[in-house]
């Protein structure tokens, strides 16, 4: 078992603007916990939605089946309910409603005390000359590093 498990969506950060990031803690049944601790998870995909009860679910998040697991697994594409503080949620909720932002997920950890945590942010979608800007910006620093490695 890997001591830092550290999932990353490293497309959204291209694909989106981050205005405001949160953590979250996720409800998880026992095999889900287990499979994350093997680092066999996913979030490329996944994206966050309210429902009736404004509670918050991550949903297209991809957990493998436990492999010991038997009859007690889990759905690995099931939606899983985020953990956060009311006031965090009316004000993520009034957001995404008003404004039409959304909210993805950025990276899934475990804590010290071995609790699956999700970091979410608050984003705009770029649109294509943006993303464009990206590479370039992405490029033009790749060269300036090697250019200040040579001298």
């Amino acid at each position: 078992m890997q001591k830092n498990i550290n999932i990353q969506n490293k497309k959204a950060r291209f694909e989106y603007e981050i205005l405001d990031t949160y953590t979250a803690g996720i409800q998880l049944t026992g095999t889900e916990i287990k499979s994350i601790r093997q680092s066999k998870a996913r979030i490329t995909e996944s994206f966050c939605e309210f429902n009736e009860q404004l509670e918050l679910f991550v949903i297209n998040m991809y957990i493998e089946e436990y492999t010991y697991g038997h009859s007690y697994n889990h759905n690995p594409k099931s939606s899983r309910r985020l953990l956060l503080n009311k006031k965090e949620l009316k004000k993520l909720e009034k957001q995404v409603k008003n404004v039409g932002l959304t909210i993805v997920p950025l990276k899934l950890f475990i804590t010290d005390k071995g609790w699956a945590k999700l970091n979410i942010a608050l984003c705009k979608g770029k649109k294509l000359h943006d993303k464009r800007n990206t590479l370039k910006d992405r490029d033009n620093k790749r060269d300036l590093a090697r250019i200040k490695k040579n001298f």
